[in-house]
C-alpha cells in the first residue's frame, strides 16, 4: 500500500479525466491521495473531490507562485477553508527565488500566515522552497521558537545541509520522482539517509514524471515507480517502503484516520 502525499487532480492533464486516472493509480496499488491547492480559487474543487472519493483527502494553501494575487489573505480565510473535515493539511506554500513569480517579502509574509494557521489548528503545513534554502530554513526556525507546529518538504530537491536543517527542526521530507533522473546523484545520497520515520513520497503530479514515464503527464498511478527506486536505494522492499511510508503519512496527517464526514 502505498500514499501519493502529493497531487495535482484539479490541474489540466489529469482533472479532464480524474476518474480513470484515480482508477488506474489504485490499480497500481495507491491506496491514497493528498490534493494539492496552490490558490484560492481552487479550494472548492479541491474539497469538492475530497469529499467525493473516500480515499483523497485535500489540502488548501496558496503557492508562492501565486502569492501577489493573494496578498492581503488573513489567517481568517484559511481557518474557515481548513475546518471542513476533508481538509487534512496547509499549503502548498513558501518560497520560490527560482522563477521570483511574486514579490519575496509578499511570499515571505504569505508563508508565515499558512505557518500560523497550522500551528493554530495542529494541521500539517505542506512547505515548497526552491533556490530559498536559507530565508526559509531562517523563517522557519524563527517561527518554530514562537509555538512548534508539524511541517513538511515536498518534493525535495535542496541541499544536504538544509536537510539537516529542516530534519533538526522536525520536519519530514517527501520525494518525488526527481530522485529517479539521471542527473540527482546528490538527491540520491540524501534520500539514502532519511531517517525511516520521516520520510513520505509523491508525484507532485501532473508534473515530474519519473524513469520510466520521463517526457509523460504524470499520474498518481507513479508514486509506484518511485517508490520502488527509494526502495532500491535504501535496501529495502517495495512493501517495507510502502509500510513505512503509509505509517509516516497517517502519523503527520493525523486528520486523516478520521476524515471520512461527507460535505
Amino acid at each position: 500500500m502505498l500514499i501519493d502525499s502529493h497531487c495535482h487532480l484539479e490541474y489540466e492533464g489529469l482533472v479532464e479525466d480524474q476518474q480513470s486516472v484515480l482508477a488506474r493509480a489504485r490499480a497500481a496499488g495507491i491506496a491514497g491521495f493528498l490534493n494539492i491547492s496552490t490558490r484560492q480559487r481552487e479550494w472548492d474543487r479541491v474539497v469538492a473531490t475530497a469529499a467525493r472519493e473516500r480515499d483523497v483527502w485535500a489540502s488548501i494553501g496558496i503557492h508562492p507562485h501565486e502569492a501577489d494575487q493573494h496578498a492581503d489573505l488573513g489567517e481568517g480565510a484559511l481557518l474557515e477553508a481548513a475546518a471542513h473535515p476533508r481538509v487534512i493539511a496547509i499549503g502548498e506554500t513558501g518560497l520560490d527565488y527560482y522563477y521570483d513569480k511574486s514579490d519575496r517579502a509578499v511570499q515571505q509574509a504569505l508563508f508565515r500566515t499558512h505557518i500560523a494557521v497550522a500551528r493554530e489548528t495542529g494541521l500539517p503545513i505542506i512547505i515548497h522552497t526552491r533556490d530559498a534554502e536559507d530565508d526559509t530554513a531562517s523563517i522557519l526556525k524563527d517561527e518554530m521558537g514562537k509555538g512548534a507546529f508539524p511541517a513538511l518538504i515536498h518534493c525535495f530537491t535542496a541541499s544536504a545541509e538544509f536537510g539537516h536543517k529542516v530534519l533538526d527542526l522536525g520536519l519530514t521530507i517527501s520525494i518525488s520522482g526527481i530522485v529517479t533522473f539521471k542527473n540527482a546523484k546528490d538527491l540520491q545520497e540524501v534520500v539514502k539517509v532519511i531517517p525511516e520515520d520521516r520520510l513520505l513520497v509523491e508525484t507532485d503530479s501532473p508534473f515530474l514524471a519519473p524513469i520510466p514515464h520521463r517526457g509523460r503527464k504524470c499520474e498518481p498511478a507513479f508514486t509506484a515507480d518511485t517508490a520502488r527506486f527509494v526502495a532500491d536505494l535504501r535496501g529495502v522492499t517495495l512493501e517495507q517502503l510502502g509500510e513505512t511510508t503509509t505509517r509516516n503519512f497517517f502519523g503527520l496527517f493525523t486528520k486523516a484516520a478520521y476524515a471520512d464526514s461527507p460535505a
